[in-house]
C-alpha cells in the first residue's frame, strides 16, 4: 500500500506489509501485571534517551541496508552508530523498498521496544538469545496475538538483515508464532441496517460506503474525488493492499448523499485555497511532475479531516483525510446503541458485504475481484461462514 501522510497521533504498532490491520490488534485488556520498569516497553523512548546509552557504541557496517552485508561491527563503517543514524538507516531501508508508512512506523516502534527491553543496549551487541527472549516476553508475559508477535519478529529480522547487514544462520532459526485460523465476524442484514440507522453525517456516509462497497477502511479514507465515477457507479481503488488498483461498485443509494457531501468538501477546499492552503499530499513525486495538481479539486480527499496537519516526512502543512480511530470509535458506539453484542469494527462491514453478496447468489470470483483478494482461497473463508449455524447442517436434535 502506498505511503500516505498526515498528522501522526499516538499509534499502536501497525502490521507489516501483507498483515491485516484488524487481525493484528492485541486482545483488549491484559489481566497480567505490567512488567518491571526496566523491562517495560515505553512508548516515549526517543532518540535522545538512546543517545546517552549508545555513545561510543559499535560502528555501522559499510553495507548498511544491503543484503550482502559483512556482519556486525565492521571496522570499515562510517562513524559511531547513534540512535538517529540507526533509525534513519532503518527508515531509509523501508522507504527504498516502497513499504507503507504504516510499516515504517511499526518497524521503528518495535526496534525501540526491543532496545528498551534489553536495557537500551545496542542491537549490534545482541544476538539470537536476546531476540528470542523478547519474542517470548511478548507471547508469555504480554500475551499478545500471534500476528503481533510475528510482526515484531519481522521488524527485528529486517533490522539485522537489511540495516545491520547481518547474514547469520540464527536469523532463520528464530521461532515464530503459529498463525490462527479464525472465522470473520459477520453482521446479519438486520444488524447491518440497525447499525447504519444509528449513524448520521459524514460517519454515517462512510460506514454505509464501507458496507456497500466492501472497501477496507484505509482504502475508503484514501479515496480521491477523481476516483468516484458517478455515471458508471464505480469507485476506483488506487494502491490498495499489495499496491494494486481495482474497481468496485458504487451503491445507487449513495449517489445523492455522496454528491451532497462532495459539495460541502468542495466549499471547504475553496476556503483553504482562499487562505493560501488547499494543497494535498500526492504519491510518487507527482507534485514535482505536476506542480498544480496538489491544489486541483480532483486530487482532494473525499473524506478530508476537519483540521490541517503537518506531514511527518516533509513538514508541509496539508489537510489530510479523516483519522482511522475516529471512524472505529463511531462504528463501535453505533453498535452499542443498536444493541449489537458482536464486536463491530469497520472491517466487519467488509466481511458482511462479502457474505451478503454470496448469500444473494453472486459468483465467488466476482466477490474476489470486488474485495481485491489475490487468491480465491482468501475469499473462500466466507463460504465457511455461510455453511455454519444450521444452514448447511441439520442438527440431530431437530430430528427427534
Amino acid at each position: 500500500m502506498s505511503p500516505q501522510r498526515g498528522a501522526v497521533v499516538k499509534q499502536r504498532p501497525l502490521p507489516a506489509a501483507g498483515v491485516d490491520a484488524d487481525a493484528a490488534a492485541d486482545p483488549p485488556g491484559d489481566p497480567r501485571p505490567e512488567p518491571p520498569p526496566d523491562r517495560a516497553l515505553p512508548a516515549d523512548l526517543d532518540d535522545r534517551a538512546l543517545e546517552a546509552t549508545w555513545r561510543g557504541g559499535p560502528r555501522l557496517p559499510s553495507s548498511v541496508g544491503r543484503r550482502d552485508g559483512a556482519g556486525r561491527g565492521d571496522e570499515d563503517g562510517g562513524g559511531a552508530t547513534t540512535p538517529a543514524q540507526l533509525l534513519d538507516a532503518l527508515r531509509s531501508a523501508v522507504r527504498v523498498r516502497h513499504y507503507s508508512i504504516r510499516t515504517e512506523y511499526a518497524y521503528v516502534d518495535w526496534v525501540r521496544r526491543f532496545v528498551a527491553f534489553h536495557g537500551r543496549r545496542h542491537p549490534a551487541r545482541l544476538g539470537p538469545a536476546e531476540v528470542q527472549a523478547f519474542l517470548t516476553h511478548l507471547a508469555v508475559e504480554r500475551t499478545v496475538a500471534s500476528t503481533t508477535q510475528n510482526q515484531a519478529k519481522s521488524a527485528l529480522l529486517f533490522l539485522y538483515r537489511e540495516v545491520l547487514g547481518v547474514q547469520l544462520p540464527w536469523l532463520d532459526e528464530i521461532i515464530g508464532a503459529k498463525q490462527s485460523q479464525r472465522l470473520p465476524v459477520v453482521l446479519t442484514p438486520g444488524e447491518a441496517r440497525a447499525l447504519l440507522a444509528e449513524m448520521s453525517g459524514t460517519m454515517g456516509l462512510l460506514a454505509s460506503l464501507l458496507y456497500g462497497t466492501g472497501l477496507r477502511l484505509i482504502e475508503a479514507l484514501r479515496l480521491r474525488v477523481k476516483d468516484v465515477e458517478f455515471l458508471r457507479r464505480e469507485l476506483v481503488v488506487r494502491s490498495g493492499k499489495g499496491a494494486k488498483d481495482r474497481v468496485t461498485v458504487l451503491p445507487e443509494n449513495l449517489l445523492l448523499p455522496l454528491q451532497a457531501h462532495l459539495a460541502h468538501v468542495r466549499a471547504l477546499h475553496q476556503r483553504d485555497l482562499a487562505a493560501g492552503h488547499g494543497r494535498v499530499w500526492l504519491p510518487d513525486a507527482l507534485a514535482v511532475k505536476y506542480p498544480s495538481a496538489p491544489r486541483a479539486w480532483g486530487w482532494q480527499w473525499v473524506f478530508p479531516s476537519t483540521v490541517r496537519a503537518v506531514d511527518p516526512r516533509s513538514g508541509a502543512e496539508h489537510r489530510h483525510h479523516l483519522n482511522e480511530s475516529s471512524v472505529q470509535k463511531a462504528i463501535a458506539g453505533a453498535a452499542r446503541r443498536a444493541g449489537i453484542v458482536k464486536p463491530c469494527s469497520p472491517h466487519v462491514l467488509r466481511h458482511s458485504f462479502a457474505t451478503h453478496l454470496l448469500q444473494a447468489g453472486y459468483d465467488i470470483r466476482t466477490v474476489q475481484e470486488l474485495l481485491g483478494h489475490a487468491d480465491v482461497k482468501t475469499t473462500m473463508i466466507y463460504t465457511h461462514v455461510l455453511n455454519r449455524g444450521g444452514r448447511g447442517v441439520r442438527s440431530p436434535l431437530d430430528a427427534m
